[in-house]
């Protein structure tokens, strides 16, 4: 028998510091909106702005 992986792809945000320029990649999160802020940034307490949103793939 042939048996077929299945593929999961993942979705992430890319959030970058306007301030420090720091990039922090997390899970998708349901609202998220390109060019938008989202949150205060770790380091700096400066604004971070949702850069990308993208997918990884792999297989089980």
């Amino acid at each position: 028998m042939i048996f077929k992986k299945k593929k999961i792809t993942i979705a992430y945000t890319m959030e970058k510091c306007q301030k420090c320029k720091m990039q922090r990649k997390r899970k998708f999160s349901e609202g998220d909106v390109l060019f938008s802020e989202s949150s205060k940034c770790s380091s700096c307490d400066g604004v971070c702005m949702i850069e990308s949103i993208f997918g990884e793939s792999f297989e089980q």
